[in-house]
């Protein structure tokens, strides 16, 4: 049985990794379950502090994931319909990654601010450029916490390689 957690912690793991850049697969919360597997392994001594703070950080990651992209735009002045254009094109670019997202997401603010004005194209553009800052910002946040969380994964199996092979 520990060798299937081991597996699927892993893979959970480097799936968190992945998540960072794909929208659909929540990629803290993933990483979180595959180091939350490995220290069930009886082969682990479990740290249930570090599994709280790592949770606690997953959490807020994906709290923020919402709030950046939103903030980025707002921040060069969009508007609600930019944000939500900027959401519904990122869903939308999901069909083709990764260049897809990324122009979904500025084209979906682009219509979303011209809804709201559409005499203003300079502002929608600046709002787009907002919104596409925000997304990579956010997905930065979401690797480096994603690459933590494989290192930490790898570091407890080197630890305990001669319980595990």
């Amino acid at each position: 049985m520990d060798y299937i957690l081991l597996f699927l912690g892993f893979f959970l793991v480097v799936g968190g990794i992945i998540g960072s850049f794909l929208p659909v697969i929540p990629g803290p919360p993933t990483g979180w379950l595959g180091i939350l597997l490995l220290n069930l392994t009886s082969k682990v001594i479990t740290d249930w502090t570090f599994i709280g703070i790592t949770l606690a950080v997953a959490i807020l990651v994906v709290i923020a994931d919402y709030i950046i992209p939103a903030l980025g735009a707002k921040k060069f002045g969009g508007s609600k319909y930019g944000i939500w254009g900027s959401a519904i094109g990122l869903i939308i670019g999901l069909l083709f990654p990764p260049i897809g997202m990324i122009l979904g997401l500025f084209l979906g603010a682009l219509v979303g601010e011209l809804i709201h004005d559409h005499k203003n194209m300079k502002k929608a553009i600046k709002a787009s450029i907002g919104s596409v800052i925000g997304f990579f910002f956010s997905t930065g946040i979401k690797l480096i916490v994603g690459i933590v969380f494989l290192v930490y994964f790898i570091k407890i199996v080197i630890e305990n390689k001669d319980a595990f092979f």
